[in-house]
């Protein structure tokens, strides 16, 4: 018997079976913080800085990263520097099959990733011929730390945490 219409054709030659996703991306931020007003209120308000500029974050990202660092040595983590290309998932992969527990940290890795950045620019105030600080949106090369887990509900998954404030 030959098939009538296109309904029957694809009833009886196309399957689709859809048991779960594979990946799903959550981007968790301050929105006060996505801005450069933002970004000048939280220095001048939070931080207490009578001029925003981003030498003055500097140290909260220098202290971040000490505290990842911290905390991969005190939990007996490796702390791997991924290579340019290098495939993060088969790593993860091969921790997980050696991983004797069924939740908790596998390994945290370390990759520099272009982001969108504040960057402290200086204008020069036409009148008066006197420079002054500027915040404006640029791009940088900062490291991300990836933090890979398994996780009894969820399985395994990775944070990503870049290193650069905010």
């Amino acid at each position: 018997m030959v098939p009538h219409n296109v309904a029957e054709i694809i009833r009886e030659h196309v399957t689709l079976e859809a048991e779960g996703i594979d990946r799903m991306y959550l981007n968790a931020y301050v929105p006060g913080l996505q801005t450069e007003g933002g970004f000048v209120h939280f220095v001048r308000n939070q931080l207490g800085f009578p001029i925003a500029s981003t030498a003055v974050i500097a140290p909260l990202s220098d202290r971040f990263v000490r505290s990842v660092e911290q905390f991969a040595k005190t939990h007996h983590l490796d702390l791997i520097a991924f290579e340019k290309n290098q495939r993060k998932d088969d790593l993860a992969k091969e921790y997980l099959a050696r991983s004797t527990f069924t939740e908790g940290v596998l390994f945290i890795g370390q990759a520099q990733e272009k982001d969108r950045v504040f960057r402290t620019i200086h204008k020069r105030n036409p009148e008066t011929g006197k420079s002054y600080p500027w915040i404006t949106r640029g791009s940088a090369l900062p490291n991300h730390y990836y933090f890979y887990l398994v996780d009894d509900d969820f399985g395994p998954l990775f944070i990503k945490f870049c290193s650069y404030f905010p």
